[in-house]
């Protein structure tokens, strides 16, 4: 593993969950004004993309309405554009949210589903932005519920190359898909470390790669510590996963994950 191989491209995508029930900061931004003031906050610290989210996707999570999730992300988004032109992810799964919220100056349909669900393979074709598809073993309710794999590298890998095609069949540019192997949706965390540390195989699949492993619950296993103490663990696992080839790194502590990267970067480039 060499630090020449962080990606020249590689982008920090900073986390604004619009949600009372985050498993990560719980509910810190569920108000507009607070919601607000974390997405100015991760700016400044230095995001290449913020990814919005008006639905809670922990182990165990409830489907939110429509109409809630609209009103959680969609506002959002337009008092953003106000002032940033930066890239910004909605996060849902729903067709409906992603109309609004590609209308409300949204750039990326980022889909913990992989756009499986009604019809929103051919929503985001029409819409025609670039899309993340990730890997999920069950439901957001049931995917910690003793996942089991033969091989959850080829498993996973093979997910993603059947919804890169099935995604390009309907009219996405292949230019335009990210692939996300998702880490702790459906995997235990001897499943998330051997995901890690094949990390570099799904380069193979020829599109960006998305790493989310910020605050997870793997990390909390390995440290024994609680959320709100796994930010060193977290920097730890994003070095790893930018040297191992991750594109786009999704983190809810900007500001020390892009000063752990600029150290790494700078080693690399030494010389």
């Amino acid at each position: 593993m060499s630090a020449h191989f962080i990606s020249a491209n590689l982008q920090v995508m900073g986390v604004v969950n619009a949600t009372p029930d985050s498993f990560s900061d719980g509910g810190r931004f569920a108000s507009p004004e607070q919601a607000l003031a974390q997405a100015k906050l991760l700016i400044d610290e230095g995001a290449d993309i913020l990814d919005i989210g008006g639905e809670s996707t922990r182990p165990g999570a409830r489907e939110v309405a429509l109409e809630i999730e609209i009103e959680r992300t969609v506002p959002l988004i337009r008092a953003i554009r106000e002032f940033s032109d930066l890239p910004i992810s909605i996060d849902t799964n729903k067709p409906a949210v992603m109309r609004a919220a590609v209308e409300a100056g949204a750039t990326l349909i980022n889909s913990i589903w992989a756009l499986r669900l009604d019809d929103s393979l051919a929503v985001a074709a029409d819409l025609g932005v670039p899309v993340c598809l990730m890997h999920m073993r069950g439901t957001p309710r049931t995917m910690q519920q003793d996942p089991v794999y033969d091989d959850v590298v080829s498993e996973v890998y093979d997910f993603l190359a059947g919804r890169i095609e099935a995604a390009v069949a309907a009219g996405v540019h292949e230019s335009d898909i990210i692939v996300d192997p998702g880490f702790g949706f459906g995997k235990t965390i001897e499943h998330n470390l051997m995901l890690l540390q094949s990390l570099a195989r799904f380069r193979a699949l020829g599109v960006p790669l998305l790493v989310g492993l910020s605050r997870k619950s793997t990390i909390g296993k390995i440290t024994g510590k609680p959320v709100e103490d796994r930010l060193f663990g977290s920097i730890a696992a994003a070095v790893i996963a930018a040297m191992s080839g991750a594109d786009i790194l999704r983190v809810h502590d900007v500001g020390p994950t892009v000063d752990a990267l600029a150290m790494v970067r700078a080693v690399g480039e030494a010389g």
